[in-house]
C-alpha cells in the first residue's frame, strides 16, 4: 500500500474514532454532524480502493454484489434505528430515496464522469446487469404502484397493506436470490479474473478492508443521523426531504464514492455494476428484508408510500431503463438523470 493511502486510512480511522466520542459525549450536533459526514467519506475511500483489488481478481460481477451488500450496511441500521424511535417518515423516506439517489443522482454522475473521459463522450459497459436489475426495479415497482393506488381509490385491499406488504417482501427477495445466484454463476463463467499489479493488496487484506470498512460505516451512519434530527431542526427542513436527499445520499456515501472513482479510472463495467446492483439491492432485497424485520418492532414498514412517490419511482424505472438498456449512455443522458433527481429533492423540500 502506497504511503498516501496509509495517510488516508489513518485518517479515517482517527475521524471515526473522533465521531464515535463526540456521539457518546453528547456534543453539540451541528459539530457532531459534520464530523460523521467527513468520516463517512472516508470509510467510502477506503471501500473505493479495496473494491478495485477485489475485482482485479473476481471481475465486476462479484465485486459489484460484494461492494453493494457492504454499502448498503449503514442504511439498513439507519432505518432501524429510525424505526425504533418512532421516525416513520425519515425510515421510508430514507429508502425510497436511496432508490431515486442511485438510480438518479449517482448513476447520471458515473455516466457523465465516464463519458467525459473518452473520445466520443460515450460510456459503453454490458447490458446485461442494467436490464436484470431494472427488471427487478419493475418488479418492486409493480408492487409499490399496486398498493399507492389502492390507498388512493380506497379499495378494500388497502386494509390489509401489511399482509400484502409482508407477502410481497417474501416474493421479492425469492426472486432477488434467484437472480443473484444466476448472475454471478454466468458472469463467473464468461469473466474471470483480471490481472493485477505486483504491489496489489492480498487478497485477505482486501476483504478485511471492505468487511471492516461496510461495519464502520454502519456505526458512523448511525451517530451521523442521530446528529441530523436537531440539525435539520435548526435548519427547518422536512422530515420527507431529510429522509428522501440528506439521509440517502449520506447512507449510500459509499457507492457514490466508488462508482464515481471507477467512471473516472475507465472501469465503465465495475463502475456501473457497483451502483446498478445498489439499486436492485435496495428495491428487491434491502426494502422487502426491512418490511420483515420491521415486524418486530411497534412502528412497521411497508411498501405504502404517498401516490406523488410511486410515480416518480415508476418513472425513475423507466428513465433508467431508456438510458442503460442498450449498454451506452451519453453525458446529456447522464446530466437528465441528475437534474431528474434535483427535481424530485426540491418537491421534497417543500413537503
Amino acid at each position: 500500500m502506497s504511503r498516501a493511502r496509509r495517510l488516508l486510512l489513518g485518517a479515517t480511522t482517527a475521524l471515526t474514532v473522533v465521531a464515535g466520542i463526540m456521539h457518546y459525549a453528547d456534543v453539540a450536533a451541528v459539530p457532531t454532524f459534520a464530523v460523521a459526514g467527513v468520516a463517512l467519506a472516508g470509510i467510502a475511500w477506503v471501500v473505493s480502493f479495496a473494491t478495485e483489488e477485489v475485482g482485479d481478481r473476481f471481475g465486476p460481477a462479484a465485486t459489484g454484489v460484494l461492494q453493494s451488500t457492504l454499502g448498503n450496511l449503514p442504511e439498513f441500521f439507519v432505518v432501524i434505528f429510525a424505526l425504533s424511535a418512532g421516525e416513520v417518515v425519515v425510515a421510508q423516506f430514507s429508502i425510497i430515496g436511496s432508490i431515486f439517489a442511485n438510480a438518479l443522482l449517482v448513476l447520471g454522475i458515473v455516466i457523465v464522469v465516464g463519458a467525459w473521459r473518452t473520445d466520443d463522450g460515450v460510456m459503453r459497459f454490458s447490458a446485461r446487469l442494467p436490464m436484470d436489475t431494472t427488471t427487478l426495479l419493475l418488479l418492486a415497482s409493480f408492487i409499490i404502484v399496486l398498493v399507492g393506488l389502492a390507498g388512493e381509490t380506497h379499495d378494500a385491499a388497502a386494509d390489509d397493506v401489511g399482509t400484502i406488504s409482508t407477502i410481497a417482501a417474501i416474493l421479492l427477495l425469492g426472486t432477488y436470490v434467484v437472480w443473484v445466484l444466476g448472475y454471478l454463476r454466468s458472469e463467473g463463467e464468461r469473466g474471470g479474473a483480471r490481472g493485477h499489479a505486483s504491489d496489489a493488496l492480498p487478497l485477505r487484506v482486501s476483504v478485511a478492508l471492505l468487511a471492516v470498512s461496510g461495519v464502520g460505516a454502519a456505526f458512523v451512519s448511525e451517530w451521523f443521523v442521530d446528529a441530523l434530527r436537531p440539525t435539520i431542526d435548526e435548519i427547518g427542513l422536512s422530515p420527507e426531504f431529510a429522509g428522501l436527499v440528506v439521509v440517502a445520499i449520506a447512507g449510500n456515501a459509499v457507492e457514490h464514492a466508488v462508482g464515481v472513482v471507477l467512471a473516472a479510472k475507465g472501469e465503465a463495467d465495475l463502475a456501473v455494476s457497483v451502483v446498478k446492483n445498489s439499486v436492485a439491492q435496495v428495491a428487491a432485497f434491502l426494502w422487502p428484508a426491512l418490511v420483515l424485520v420491521s415486524l418486530l418492532f411497534a412502528h412497521r414498514l411497508t411498501f405504502d408510500i404517498a401516490i406523488l412517490y410511486v410515480g416518480a419511482l415508476f418513472l425513475t424505472t423507466l428513465s433508467v431503463w431508456q438510458v442503460t438498456g442498450d449498454g451506452e449512455a451519453t453525458l446529456f443522458e447522464g446530466a437528465a438523470l441528475v437534474s431528474t433527481y434535483v427535481v424530485l429533492a426540491v418537491f421534497t423540500l417543500y413537503e
